[in-house]
């Protein structure tokens, strides 16, 4: 008996020990890089960089930093709606264990598991060519549209799920319909869930290289319109690594990408926990 209960006490002291472990090697781990982009990139943090015009001179990252706002507005304003309301579908009108609706399921988790440059192939092909859009910003914004609509789909049902389903019967057994019931009592519940979703399609979109280079080009200038070529932040930093000529500089691109895309996110939680007050 007293050898069964110690090893009851061990089981779970030792998983607790392993977890703890795996998230001590992980916070040290993104420290760690975090630090080496600080301490490489921040001193080289200077005015030239946020030029308004690009030169070899100054190799300015404000154009591509601009083309990366626009880069990431058009996908978002496209793929969120898209992918919550499908979700919507799924989980609230579809019938459950429809064969339909294991067949979007699987091809939702098969596209979001394709390598981004076939998504960059297939946008070449589409928008670039068929399309005669050309490398442009609307191409690259098209084409990582169709990158993140699987993220978005998955979470935002994921999110949904999570939603008693006491809340959706207490609003039904009041009066209110169907559609009223899930825009009033879902989706807000929801909307932390939904905002990971988003979240983490920032982060892609703001870190992709390999689908806009085959789309959006790399032009190092600020993109006056939509059918106009433009580098994002991400592919200003491949470029300048890649010549092996501004090596101080890419450093300091770096540090510059991983505020915003720490910001976002932070804003991001930030808006969730207010849906979540209100």
């Amino acid at each position: 008996m007293v050898s069964k209960r110690k090893s009851s006490r061990t089981g779970p002291s030792a998983l607790k020990l392993l977890v703890m472990l795996s998230a001590g090697l992980t916070l040290c781990a993104l420290l760690c890089l975090l630090s080496y982009i600080l301490i490489k990139g921040v001193p080289h943090l200077t005015p030239s960089l946020f030029a308004w015009e690009y030169n070899t001179g100054n190799v300015s990252l404000l154009p591509s930093l601009l083309n990366t706002v626009i880069i990431t507005i058009i996908p978002l304003a496209v793929s969120v709606p898209l992918g919550v309301c499908s979700a919507i579908y799924l989980c609230e009108y579809a019938k459950p264990g429809s064969q339909v609706v294991a067949l979007i399921r699987i091809a939702n988790e098969t596209l979001a598991g394709i390598p981004s440059i076939v998504y960059g192939l297939f946008g070449l092909l589409l928008f670039v060519t068929y399309l005669g859009w050309g490398y442009s910003i609307l191409a690259g914004s098209m084409t990582l549209s169709l990158m993140i609509l699987p993220l978005i789909m998955r979470t935002a049902e994921e999110a949904l799920l999570t939603v008693p389903a006491g809340f959706r019967e207490a609003s039904l057994a009041l009066g209110a319909g169907k559609l009223r019931t899930i825009l009033r009592i879902v989706l807000p519940s929801a909307v932390p869930g939904i905002f990971s979703g988003v979240v983490l399609g920032i982060g892609r979109i703001a870190g992709e290289t390999a689908a806009l280079i085959y789309t959006a080009g790399t032009v190092p200038r600020l993109a006056a319109k939509l059918s106009a070529s433009g580098r994002t932040l991400a592919i200003h930093l491949y470029t300048l690594s890649s010549e092996g000529l501004y090596t101080n500089e890419a450093y300091a691109t770096a540090v510059v990408l991983v505020v915003i895309v720490l910001a976002l996110n932070a804003l991001s939680a930030r808006i969730a926990k207010r849906f979540v007050k209100g």
